[in-house]
């Protein structure tokens, strides 16, 4: 059984969209990166998607170099979270901007 490539990217733009509203209501830092995470996936259906479907691996390629800076991403905002989390105590993106010069 084939599922066609309009489902996924169908499903791919469900999840950006998902990512798009958590990342655009959310406050918490931890949640922001979840939603990137999430949109970035998305982009990575709809790349494999039309890898398969055109028969070419370059999207496959595509997919790998976004997960190598999705991976590195997630290094450096969650160090970044955590080292903020031990000076104030909280995860608020409204309290970084106290932050400022």
């Amino acid at each position: 059984m084939n599922v066609p490539a309009a489902w996924y990217l169908v499903l791919a733009a469900l999840l950006f969209g998902i990512g798009a509203f958590g990342f655009l209501t959310r406050r918490s830092a931890i949640i922001m990166f979840m939603c990137i995470e999430l949109m970035l996936n998305a982009v990575n259906l709809t790349f494999v998607t039309f890898a398969r479907s055109l028969s070419d691996i370059g999207g496959q390629i595509s997919v790998f170099f976004v997960m190598v800076v999705a991976a590195a991403e997630v290094t450096v905002g969650l160090g970044i979270v955590v080292a903020i989390f031990r000076r104030r105590a909280s995860t608020s993106v409204d309290e970084l901007t106290e932050m400022k010069g």
